[in-house]
C-alpha cells in the first residue's frame, strides 16, 4: 500500500490556503501589527515597596524610535495622547528615542520628538535615560532637547521624588551597549527605595539587590513572536531570558516592556507596541 500526494481539487486547495496564510502574516506583520498600540497594564507585588506608596502607577515608554516607518510625528503626538489618558503619578522614558538608517525610516530632529514629549503629564513627573540609538545618534544633542522639553534625564544619577511623605529614588542608568554604566556607584547615592530605570536588561544581574525594581527596554520583545515559540531573536546576551514581561531572579524584580518602534526589520509580529502601565505594591 503507497501513499498518494494530494491531487486536483485537494491539493489546490492547500496550496491556496498556505499561500493565504503567509499573505496575511505578511500583511499583519509589515503593516497592522506596528501600527497599533495598546496599553498593557501590570501590577507589580514587590517585598521592598512600602504600603504607604501602594497603587502607585508608572507609565513606562521605551524604544520610541521615532522616524521609523510607524512611528513618525503623528504617531508620536497620539502616543503622548494616550500615555496621558492612563493618568500616571510618574512617566518614566527607557530610551532609544532616534533611529538611524534603517529601511524606509527617516532622521527627525531631536528638538522635534522632544516638543510632542513635553506635552507628557504626571504628577511626580517626567523622567528618562538614554539607549544605544541616542548614543550612536548624538546623545548630547538628544539629551539637551529632552531637557529643554521638561525631561529629567538621568545619566549615571539619581532623583529624589516625595510622595505621600515618602522618597523614592529613580537611579538611571547610562546605556549598557555603549557606556559605563556605574551600577554600585549611582545606586549607592540613592536613599532606601530605588527604583533602576536602564535602556538594556543585561544589566539585571548586577544591579545591588536592594534595588525595589528594575526598569528597561530595548529588547522589543524579539519584535517577532511565533505562536507556540515565542521570541525568534532576543538582542541580549542572555537571549530569551530577559525578552519581556515581569522577571523575578534571586528575590530581585525586573520588568522589561516591548517597547514601541522597530528597528532593523520594519515589522512586528505577536509582540504589539506598547505603554506599559505599572501598578506597584507591596508583597502580600
Amino acid at each position: 500500500m503507497s501513499l498518494q500526494r494530494p491531487v486536483g481539487p485537494a491539493r489546490k486547495a492547500i496550496t491556496r490556503g498556505l499561500f493565504a496564510l503567509i499573505l496575511f502574516c505578511f500583511v499583519w506583520g509589515f503593516l497592522i501589527e506596528p501600527s497599533r498600540l495598546v496599553v498593557h497594564e501590570t501590577t507589580l507585588h514587590l517585598p521592598a515597596w512600602p504600603r504607604a506608596l501602594d497603587g502607585t502607577q508608572i507609565a513606562l515608554l521605551s524604544d520610541l524610535h521615532v522616524g521609523a516607518p510607524f512611528v513618525r510625528e503623528e504617531k508620536l503626538a497620539a502616543i503622548v495622547a494616550a500615555t496621558n489618558r492612563t493618568t500616571p503619578d510618574l512617566i518614566l522614558l527607557a530610551g532609544d528615542f532616534v533611529v538611524g538608517d534603517e529601511p524606509l525610516s527617516r532622521r527627525i530632529a531631536p528638538e522635534i520628538i522632544a516638543h510632542s514629549l513635553a506635552g507628557l503629564r504626571a504628577r511626580l513627573g517626567v523622567y528618562a535615560v538614554l539607549g544605544n540609538h541616542d548614543e550612536w545618534e548624538g546623545a548630547p544633542r538628544i539629551r539637551a532637547a529632552l531637557e529643554a522639553a521638561g525631561i529629567h534625564v538621568l545619566d549615571n544619577d539619581v532623583a529624589e521624588i516625595r510622595d505621600r511623605g515618602a522618597s523614592i529614588w529613580i537611579a538611571g542608568l547610562a546605556d549598557y551597549m555603549t557606556r559605563d554604566q556605574k551600577i554600585a556607584a549611582t545606586v549607592a547615592r540613592a536613599g532606601d527605595l530605588v527604583i533602576a530605570l536602564t535602556h538594556e536588561p543585561d544589566s539585571f544581574p548586577e544591579v545591588p539587590a536592594r534595588v525595589a525594581l528594575t526598569l528597561a527596554g530595548h529588547t522589543h520583545g524579539g519584535q517577532i513572536a511565533l505562536p507556540f515559540i515565542g521570541a525568534l531573536i532576543v538582542p541580549s546576551r542572555y537571549g530569551v531570558r530577559y525578552a519581556a514581561g515581569h522577571i523575578v531572579e534571586g528575590g530581585k524584580h525586573l520588568f522589561v516592556t516591548s517597547g514601541i518602534g522597530t528597528s532593523i526589520l520594519p515589522a512586528r509580529f505577536g509582540v504589539t507596541p506598547e505603554i506599559a502601565l505599572l501598578t506597584l505594591a507591596a508583597a502580600p
